[in-house]
């Protein structure tokens, strides 16, 4: 991971080598890191907010299969969120964790919440940032459905940030609050963007996932059954997943908290990375101190 201090351990999931970036004291609370779909990966999602993490917790943040620096999704494997719960689940048994927070940004969100749903006793607590799986509606509405929908115009918009740090930063400024792009922020996209394989897990996951008549995972009815405490993070200027998913899912979960960021978009902890510590530790704290 691109600027990290710590150990990056490769881990088999099922023939595939999944590399974890590993940091603070080893006897520290566990805290992993999941990244999104897309033009994410764990450097690009945690890069601003690992390293403080890591001076009180023990921090994991995978590179996901098609992602960073671990290995291709295999073919003919259609990764849903279905199959990033069944990656998880096993990284977090050959790295014994036996208990831990998880935390989740977009499809990362989801995958921490499916996993959580199917394994409440591994779980300490939950937080779920800008998180897919909540609702009813495709990120970014019908217009991006209909995108991630037709094949050619998807490959040809990828194609094009790989040819082009300027399409890059455009594509960017469709997902962040404008005023938090800064010319490192291009650069990592646009590093993972020339990665080989770049784009082929998405565009995969995008046709198992991301249909014109709604997304396939929706966990919103089962939130009622969540057994564990929950920060939901949230972007006001979210441009892909709507606020009030975030707090419909608060209202409905037994034990939940809600924290919204001014003037920040779909990435919050790349964007308001100070903020989103600040607040993830002061909750961390809060429920440690009453456990």
């Amino acid at each position: 991971m691109s600027g990290f201090d710590g150990e990056t351990r490769a881990v088999d999931v099922d023939g595939v080598t999944v590399r974890c970036h590993i940091a603070g004291p080893a006897d520290a609370p566990p805290v992993v890191l999941v990244h999104g779909a897309g033009l994410d990966a764990a450097g690009v999602s945690w890069k601003k907010t690992f390293p403080a993490l890591a001076e009180s917790y023990r921090v994991i943040a995978p590179d996901l299969p098609g992602y960073g620096e671990s290995d291709p999704v295999p073919q003919p494997v259609t990764p849903t969120v279905d199959f990033y719960v069944g990656v998880l689940e096993t990284l977090l048994r050959e790295l014994d964790l036996l208990e831990a927070t998880l935390v989740g940004i977009s499809k990362g969100g989801g995958t921490v919440l499916g996993y959580t749903l199917d394994s409440p006793n591994r779980v300490k607590r939950l937080v779920l940032v800008d998180s897919y799986g909540l609702g009813d509606s495709v990120p970014g509405g019908r217009r991006a459905a209909v995108m991630v929908n037709t094949p050619k115009l998807l490959e040809l918009s990828w194609w094009a940030m790989k040819k082009s740090r300027t399409v890059t930063k455009a594509s960017l400024e469709n997902v962040v609050f404008s005023d938090n792009i800064d010319a490192e922020f291009v650069d990592d996209i646009h590093r993972e963007v020339r990665r080989p394989n770049s784009g082929d897990a998405y565009f995969r996951f995008a046709r198992g996932e991301l249909h014109l008549s709604g997304p396939r995972t929706n966990y919103f009815e089962r939130l009622s059954d969540l057994p564990v405490e929950t920060l939901f993070v949230h972007g006001k200027n979210d441009p892909l997943i709507p606020l009030e998913f975030s707090k419909r899912a608060a209202d409905k979960a037994p034990v939940a908290d809600l924290f919204t960021l001014e003037q920040c978009g779909h990435w919050v902890p790349r964007e308001c990375p100070e903020a989103f510590v600040s607040r993830l530790e002061a909750w961390l704290q809060k429920n440690l101190s009453a456990t």
